[in-house]
């Protein structure tokens, strides 16, 4: 009996850190994800890391983003993203900013994100996507056409959705910097106070 609670110790203090391992997440976007013109601890990733971790999420947050990727170029380099060990516990999926930028057909970026969620669906790995919204600047019809891209994807997949990664902050001045385009600190403070609840509801899941 001695030797079997011994081993049973032994046991318990081998597995106890394997069960401690931090939740993985792994970041897959452009620019606004990858931290463009911020300084090093300043980006979405960063900040939401903090916030997290300020809750009692036990994560380890990494940053897939790529400054300038569109949605097929997120899609080309999904596996790379998610690979290795552990298995990410969440993919935030965070792109469409770029084929805005670039007026690409919206039917294209829906397949390629559709594509990404379908990998991690197979994969057994649990998404949560974070959505774009047109400027009307494009016209309506394009902008119809684009918005519904997220939400339509969310219902498929059942993944949850953040409806627009710049809510709150797109347009105002403050919040951005000097392209008008790219949070600043302050901007994406206010992103990640605003999603990071969500995030945290998806990892607790």
């Amino acid at each position: 009996m001695k030797l079997l609670s011994l081993l049973s110790g032994l046991f318990l203090l081998t597995a106890a850190p394997a069960m401690a391992d931090s939740a993985r997440v792994v970041a897959l976007g452009d620019s606004l994800t990858a931290g463009y013109g911020l300084q090093q601890g300043q980006d979405f990733v960063s900040q939401l890391q903090a916030a997290l971790t300020a809750e009692g999420v036990d994560a380890k947050l990494e940053n897939a983003g790529v400054s300038g990727d569109t949605s097929a170029g997120g899609k080309s380099r999904l596996d790379w993203a998610i690979g290795g060990e552990p298995k990410p516990r969440l993919v935030i999926v965070a792109l469409g900013g770029n084929d805005l930028l670039r007026g690409l057909d919206p039917a294209v970026t829906k397949g390629n994100i559709s594509s990404i969620l379908k990998t991690l669906k197979d994969k057994d790995i649990p998404a949560f996507l974070v959505g774009m919204k047109s400027p009307a600047n494009l016209g309506p019809f394009y902008q119809k056409k684009f918005d519904r891209i997220y939400s339509d994807l969310a219902d498929e997949y059942n993944v949850p959705l953040y409806p627009f990664f710049l809510e709150g902050v797109a347009m105002k001045p403050s919040l951005n910097q000097d392209d008008g385009i790219h949070p600043n600190i302050e901007g994406v403070a206010l992103i990640v106070k605003n999603m990071a609840p969500e995030i945290k509801e998806a990892l607790e899941d």
